[in-house]
């Protein structure tokens, strides 16, 4: 694809004579991180399956713009992020988001919708499909921070001071995102990638820019959890499901950062099925 100048985009395409699937996957990560997280399992393993495969790091990600500006970044910047990458591929992908970057997935549906609906000029196409991994449910942030706030302070402190650019420990890394053995490299690795996140989007996940459910429709949805996740627990991926109609995938002994826990494929295996089973 041609990237925007203004947007990392990482990508993988399916090597050798292997039959190529028409359908591209956009990976839209979730705070504190950037693009960087797929190209580790996903983008690749993705790509040898057939799979064009595309990870956008947001506004004030990565080595996306505006990284010094990035408390001036909102939800609705997020989700104009997502719309440069998907108008600039040559069919609509399937979008697949961890944490925040599934809270984006879903304002994205809602805005492409509403576009639709009233048959605004130069809306956009359907999307075939989108995963929410772990995802901001759409009641918000206020049952997680709360859940935090009481049983695990320390580490809401700590994330705390990571939004705020300040420095964390590998113990909070590993607290935060992993149940499963990693490897002390890989760790210091994660948490040296590691960033400050947007107080706006925050806020705005938390309450003043909510996802409206009754009008995202008929696009269909695969929602993924983890059974040991402290930031969006199992209870709350379970209420995005329903919500939504669908039933939840939850993981046992994994944690919040399925893309990079140790039995990643297992979560990617499952959304290739998925995939499989709706012909995408």
């Amino acid at each position: 694809m041609n990237a925007p100048d203004s947007l990392e985009v990482l990508s993988k395409i399916p090597g050798g004579k292997q039959p190529v699937h028409e359908t591209p996957l956009l990976f839209i990560h979730g705070a504190y991180t950037a693009a960087w997280c797929w190209e580790e399992h996903f983008l690749p393993w993705f790509a040898s399956k057939g799979y064009v495969s595309h990870a956008v790091s947001l506004s004030g990600h990565g080595a996306s713009r505006g990284r010094k500006q990035i408390d001036s970044f909102s939800i609705n910047n997020y989700v104009d992020d997502v719309a440069t990458v998907v108008d600039a591929l040559p069919v609509p992908p399937v979008l697949i988001g961890h944490s925040m970057g599934g809270f984006v997935v879903q304002k994205y549906l809602e805005r492409s919708i509403q576009e639709s609906s009233r048959g605004a000029a130069g809306s956009r196409p359907n999307i075939p499909a989108a995963v929410l991994m772990c995802a901001v449910p759409p009641q918000g942030l206020m049952s997680s921070a709360f859940g935090l706030m009481f049983q695990k302070p320390g580490l809401m402190s700590e994330l705390n001071n990571l939004m705020g650019g300040r420095r964390v420990s590998v113990d909070t890394l590993r607290e935060a995102l992993f149940a499963q053995p990693l490897s002390e490299a890989d760790l210091q690795r994660y948490l040296r990638y590691s960033q400050r996140e947007s107080h706006r989007a925050i806020w705005d996940m938390t309450l003043f820019n909510l996802p409206h459910p009754s009008r995202i429709k008929d696009t269909p949805l695969l929602v993924l959890g983890a059974d040991l996740d402290h930031l969006i627990p199992a209870a709350l991926v379970s209420m995005t499901a329903s919500t939504y109609g669908v039933q939840a995938q939850i993981f046992p002994g994994m944690g919040h950062g399925l893309m990079l826990e140790r039995d990643w494929q297992t979560v990617a295996e499952h959304i290739r099925a998925w995939l499989d089973q709706r012909e995408i």
